[in-house]
């Protein structure tokens, strides 16, 4: 099937790209470059994404790619492949392992022209571990050399006993949402940042509840979103929409989903 061989695809790249970060992680063999908003680049980022493009458009050259480091190409097929070659840029520099390379395949509707994202794959090198999903075909996990096993979003059902986690507190402020965030801080069992690409990992796998972001790219989104859907849990923006270039975006179980964003939109 299509699906399947581009989702073979992505978990073979997306790990070995992984891999070729860790030449460099730890180590002083890199400079820290700021990008036009800001953001931290090192050389690490930019050599694994050059190795996702390369690798995509030499087995798929008809599909579009659009990547952080780089500029997009435009592909005649129906599918395009959204690269993170490295999400938690400054965990990686930090020496930090919370850091993984997110590939992601979207998909354009004949009929309606919309969007979706159809393949996640995400590879978190610093711990050897990964989640994948493509539609209709499930999410999974593997650790090391261990045996891939089914990834599932937790069963709780409830704020005060769920775990939440963000990438920054820092973040919501920046949007003039840090009283929204101590507002569901006290309303979970308790809060841990280190998220990025980590805590959409955290939510696929169980681990914790949801995951909110108030700022992200769609590179940031595209690998999530089929990963929890597949998982059992709901990916949205703020307002509730099924979307990947919102600027926001929450990931959770989807039990505790409505009351999340309830929380989020409260007094708009």
């Amino acid at each position: 099937m299509e699906l399947e061989a581009r989702l073979a695809f992505a978990n073979q790249i997306a790990k070995a790209a992984g891999k070729r970060t860790l030449k460099y992680f730890q180590t002083t063999l890199f400079d820290v470059q700021k990008k036009e908003d800001g953001s931290p680049l090192t050389i690490a980022d930019q050599d694994a994404e050059r190795y996702l493009r390369k690798m995509i458009q030499e087995s798929y050259p008809s599909d579009s790619i659009v990547g952080e480091e780089f500029e997009s190409v435009e592909g005649s097929s129906p599918y395009r492949w959204i690269l993170d070659p490295i999400d938690g840029t400054k965990s990686f520099i930090s020496g930090v392992p919370l850091y993984g390379t997110m590939v992601a395949v979207e998909k354009v509707e004949a009929e309606s022209k919309t969007r979706k994202s159809v393949i996640g794959s995400v590879y978190l090198p610093g711990l050897d571990v990964g989640v994948y999903a493509a539609e209709g075909l499930g999410a999974w996990t593997f650790q090391g050399e261990q045996p891939v096993v089914r990834a599932h979003v937790s069963k709780k059902t409830c704020l005060k006993d769920s775990v939440l986690t963000t990438t920054s507190v820092d973040s919501f402020g920046a949007r003039g949402a840090g009283d929204l965030y101590r507002k569901l801080a006290s309303s979970v069992y308790f809060c841990r940042t280190w998220g990025d690409v980590y805590g959409y990992f955290l939510v696929a796998t169980g681990r914790v509840e949801v995951m909110i972001d108030p700022e992200l790219n769609v590179w940031d989104a595209a690998a999530a979103q089929p990963i929890i859907e597949e998982a059992g849990g709901k990916f949205t923006d703020w307002q509730g929409n099924e979307r990947i270039d919102s600027g926001d975006a929450v990931g959770s179980n989807g039990l505790i989903h409505e009351a999340v964003i309830e929380m989020l939109n409260a007094g708009k």
